[in-house]
């Protein structure tokens, strides 16, 4: 069995663009991440009330914004009258899609069912320049995913271990896995790499963290800071 190679590059995840230092999931915080030297950033990717498609992690847009509500009862129009911090806005995926291209990657988080067939749509008909993986905890969207598109690059994230996450993940054809930082072990590393999974790790913002799970031999790290990385 083949080594980890302790000096080889990790990547550098950007957590909703760079959510340690700008509003989190606004075109200001891509931006941050893209000057912080950001391989990727992962955000969040909702629907609106009028079917747009548009960046906010929570199901309302009361802790991130000065509005309050659901942001699938809300309009589009609606949504970009708020501020999302910093005099920002609620991006659309298109907008985002426009900034990072041939910048950044793009991680784009699926939160809801139903999101994939306009998602994919979006990103093919932008002409993005640059990796874009598809992500969700919600695992049949990223089947939908592979249908659309086989070549597509999938990310399955995990709240908790399925018994055999290797196999799980081979399952869903993912080509990477999103696994939270106090479930991380090498074993796991090593079996998802022998299945030829490259591995995510989530949300590692202490140095200390940081240290000890690049020593995991983990393919990339997603954090607020992602400097520290």
């Amino acid at each position: 069995m083949a080594k980890e190679n302790p000096h080889r590059e990790v990547l550098r995840i950007g957590h909703r663009g760079a959510g340690g230092y700008r509003p989190e999931n606004t075109l200001a915080s891509i931006e941050h991440a893209i000057t912080l030297g950001c391989h990727f950033t992962e955000v969040d990717v909702r629907r609106t009330a009028d079917g747009m498609l548009v960046l906010l992690h929570d199901e309302r847009v009361n802790r991130t914004t000065n509005g309050m509500g659901f942001i699938a009862d809300l309009t589009l129009e609606d949504t970009q009258k708020l501020d999302a911090g910093s005099d920002q806005k609620v991006p659309t995926l298109e907008e985002t899609l426009a900034i990072a291209s041939g910048r950044i990657g793009l991680i784009l988080e699926f939160k809801v069912p139903g999101l994939a067939y306009d998602a994919c749509a979006t990103v093919r008909g932008s002409g993005f320049i640059g990796p874009a993986i598809y992500a969700s905890f919600l695992h049949e969207e990223l089947q939908h995913v592979r249908r659309i598109d086989p070549q597509a690059l999938t990310l399955a994230l995990f709240k908790r271990l399925p018994e055999d996450p290797s196999a799980t993940a081979l399952n869903l054809q993912a080509t990477h896995v999103g696994v939270r930082i106090d479930a991380v072990t090498r074993p796991l590393v090593q079996s998802l790499h022998d299945s030829g999974m490259m591995v995510f790790v989530y949300t590692v913002d202490k140095p200390a963290a940081i240290k000890r799970t690049k020593l995991l031999g983990v393919d990339g790290i997603i954090s607020d800071f992602p400097d520290r990385v």
